[in-house]
This record gives C-alpha cells, structure tokens and sequence, in this order.
C-alpha cells in the first residue's frame, strides 16, 4: 500500500513527522506531499520541512491512503486546495482510506464524507464533522475513515494506519519497540 501524508504551511509538526515515520519502520510505502507549490513547507512551529513530492507532480492512481495532518493554518490551507480536494472526493467515491487527525478532519466533515460514519477531532472542530456522530476517543475508524485528536494521539493514529495496513501483529511489534502505553 502507498500512503501519502499531505503537507501546507501551518501544519501540525508531530501530527505528519510521526506518521511517516511510524509508517517508515512498518517498512510501509509512505510519501510527504507539499500543496504549496514548493518542496520546503513550513509547520506551524516554524520547522522547515522537505516533502517527497509536490503535488502537482504526484501520481495519485497508485496510492491506498491520504493523510491530512492538522495544525493551524495548516488545515486551513489544505482545505483550501481544490486539487487536494478533488482528491478526497475521488478517493471516498472508490472507497479509499482517508486518514485526518486534529483540526483536519473539519476538511472531510465540510465535504460531507463523514455522514453516517463515527469520528473525533481537536475540540473545539467538532461542529465541522458534518453529519458524524461525534466522539472523543484517541483514534476512531468508521468505515474507510480514520480520525484522530490531536498531538498526543499522533502514535496511536499512525499505529491504527499500521494495523490497517500490515495487522495487528505489526502493529503490536512497534507499539512494543517504541515503548508505547
């Protein structure tokens, strides 16, 4: 499986870097991709980033997964690329893992992909999650959506991507090597 991990200006550090590295020791095949129209992206503690790709360059017919870390602006601005968000569309229409945590999955809620389905988000978003039924669990999967809090549940959202991908088995291996509670 081929994860893509999407990175603006203004996005939450340890919500995207841990991801893509939880997914790199799972040996899973996972690419940063900047809508900025740059390479280097800028989080929203001021550390420089560069991504794999831009996305104007990204071939999305061979990835499973997109991931949309939060932050601010950060989920601001991707919610503001209509590529990216033509992007999602497509992915939930072939039913597709869509992946956000923090304040990114208002970007899935404002395109009603989350009707129907349980989610979770940073407080405070929760009135974005369109037609979810809201919950405050550290990372939730409702069908092909993965959700998660925030910050602190970074580890355990890019763990669920793990088992969703590699199993449980994999999954309990690196939770166990990284001293994860």
């Amino acid at each position: 499986m081929k994860v893509y991990v999407h990175l603006a200006d203004g996005f939450e550090e340890i919500e995207a870097l841990t991801v893509v590295d939880v997914l790199r020791r799972a040996e899973i095949d996972v690419q940063t991709v900047s809508v900025t129209g740059n390479k280097e992206v800028t989080g929203s503690h001021q550390i420089k980033v560069i991504a794999d790709s831009l996305f104007e360059e990204t071939d999305y017919s061979k990835a499973d997964m997109i991931v949309l870390p939060g932050g601010m602006p950060g989920t601001l601005n991707l919610e503001k690329h209509e590529g990216l968000r033509e992007k999602i569309l497509e992915f939930q229409r072939a039913g597709k893992w869509l992946a956000a945590i923090c304040a990114a999955p208002s970007v899935l809620g404002k395109l009603e992909l989350l009707k129907g389905k349980t989610a979770t988000c940073y407080p405070g978003f929760e009135k974005h999650l369109v037609g979810a039924e809201v919950c405050e669990d550290r990372v939730v999967v409702s069908g092909n959506v993965i959700t998660s809090r925030g910050p602190g549940t970074a580890i355990y959202f890019a763990l669920e991507i793990v088992r969703i991908i590699k199993g449980q088995e994999t999954a309990n291996k690196l939770k166990k090597g990284m001293i994860v509670a």
